[in-house]
């Protein structure tokens, strides 16, 4: 990345000195105030494979899920709300399509199950109903279609109020949609993974405004901005070279995005590390970065802190040291959120059958180093080769829900591991957001949502014009699990 580039990218952020003070990772006593209880499943639910939307292609299940807090009520028998829940780019096992993103609203009723008792036999699975009621298209600032396709080397000059954004070869935004927050008055935040950048779409899906990264995180090629991820679309060309020289890596981008309970802060996580900064292999990946916005005006984010976080490593089945990339946050404060991460390659629809590393974690800010607008966000990488920079501390991370619990899983008929059936957790979980419990007498128990993105892979599909049948012969549900959690004071925060 050229200087000059570099500064003009900076140069919308907000400067923040760094500042260095000591913490202990996995040390749960710093996180502020009682800490977070998980009381364990209560309840599962899924939306058939082959399920179409409402544009009759098949439904993309969940990279990000925001349900709606005014909808949700309790009811003789339980509870009922409505949720969005945002598909990816597209089934794209050979390369991406001109997929339109979308947002799909669900109606989900949930009858939970006791905390730590057995579910009804016969309905261990039933306990959420979610019915797909509608599918909005989301649109460019002019009320065009945008794409799931990569990229390639396409850059669209910024125009306007609008930064330079991913193009496609045939005009399109390219947008890879992977996390979304709900905004008062029906918009909302995306974030996406091409960028990586974050959109405010109004709430008929129109583009509104679109905020950069810090040039950090911007992918660079030969020196110029190239938001190709290497999944060339139909006649396209892969990029040259096929991985960014600093930035973001590949299919890296912003997975996890969510605001505070009040509102005014949002925080955005990249899903692994720069390349720069270990991104270029999956064993030095683990400094990733936590960047915290003022969101009093959307359209104008204000980046305000910028922290390392460290993903989870775990040993791999051939006995390597691996990374856990992070699939999704749900914010609890302007300084800690939830964070779920997972390994890849294993589950329902892949070919490996037991997952090594799916789990939530507790992630603490407020004792970890502030860089935003250091020269870790312009040309100096914070953890060269994956080795974290010493006068930078990292936020704390505690482990707080393993989805891959046998006994957990056992309860409600499934599994993580052989037989690599339908009630083997599928790979990618990457979608979670809260909804309260309404009890009087557990004012801090919520519901934690948690789902799946299927990939789309079903033997019954029809996207873009056509019909297919997804790679290894598998059928993967859209599945919700749900866990009870107490969180202390979170409605105050």
């Amino acid at each position: 990345m050229t200087i000059s580039l570099k500064r003009l990218l900076l140069s919308t952020s907000l400067l923040v000195a760094a500042t260095i003070m000591p913490v202990h990772a996995e040390d749960a006593s710093s996180m502020a105030g009682p800490s977070p209880i998980s009381k364990g499943l209560v309840g599962i639910g899924r939306i058939p494979a082959n399920q179409r939307d409402s544009f009759g292609e098949t439904f993309g299940s969940g990279s990000g899920m925001a349900i709606d807090p005014q909808s949700w009520t309790r009811t003789a028998d339980g509870y009922k709300g409505s949720l969005w829940l945002l598909p990816d780019r597209g089934y794209n096992v050979a390369g991406t399509t001109d997929y339109r993103p979308r947002i799909n609203t669900i109606d989900i009723q949930l009858t939970p199950t006791a905390p730590g008792a057995a579910p009804v036999a016969g309905k261990e699975q039933s306990g959420v109903d979610a019915k797909l009621t509608k599918t909005m298209l989301l649109h460019d600032d002019k009320g065009a279609d945008m794409t799931g396709l990569d990229p390639s080397s396409g850059v669209r000059a910024a125009s306007g109020t609008l930064p330079m954004l991913p193009q496609a070869s045939n005009g399109k935004i390219s947008l890879d949609n992977e996390a979304i927050a709900r905004l008062a008055d029906g918009s909302m935040l995306i974030s996406d993974e091409y960028g990586p950048n974050i959109y405010h779409f109004a709430a008929d899906g129109r583009l509104v405004s679109a905020t950069q990264p810090p040039a950090a995180l911007v992918p660079m090629r030969n020196g110029k901005p190239n938001f190709a991820s290497n999944n060339p679309g139909p006649g396209d060309s892969a990029p040259d070279p096929k991985d960014p020289q600093t930035g973001r890596q590949n299919n890296q981008g912003l997975e996890g995005m969510a605001l505070t309970p009040d509102g005014k802060t949002l925080i955005a996580v990249l899903q692994s590390a720069t390349r720069q900064d270990g991104g270029d292999s999956s064993s030095t990946r683990q400094n990733t970065r936590a960047l915290v916005y003022d969101a009093s005006d959307v359209d104008h984010l204000k980046l305000i802190h910028e922290y390392v976080v460290q993903l989870p490593v775990f040993t791999d089945a051939k006995g390597k040291t691996a990374v856990a990339a992070q699939s999704e946050i749900v914010a609890l404060s302007p300084t800690s959120f939830l964070m779920l991460a997972r390994d890849s390659n294993n589950g329902y629809g892949q070919k490996g059958d037991t997952s090594l590393h799916r789990g939530i974690d507790l992630v603490d800010l407020s004792k970890a180093t502030d860089i935003a607008g250091s020269a870790f966000d312009a040309d100096k990488p914070v953890a060269p080769k994956g080795v974290l920079d010493p006068s930078v501390t990292p936020a704390t991370r505690t482990p707080f829900i393993d989805l891959n619990d046998a006994a957990a899983l056992a309860r409600f008929g499934l599994h993580n591991g052989a037989p690599n059936d339908r009630n083997n957790l599928s790979e990618k979980w990457e979608a979670m957001s809260l909804a309260s419990v309404l009890d009087q007498k557990l004012p801090d128990d919520y519901f934690l949502f948690v789902a799946n993105d299927n990939d789309f892979l079903t033997q019954d599909g029809f996207q873009v014009g056509a019909a297919y049948k997804g790679d290894g012969g598998a059928d993967v549900d859209t599945m919700f699990q749900v866990f009870q959690v107490t969180i202390p004071g979170l409605s105050r925060k």
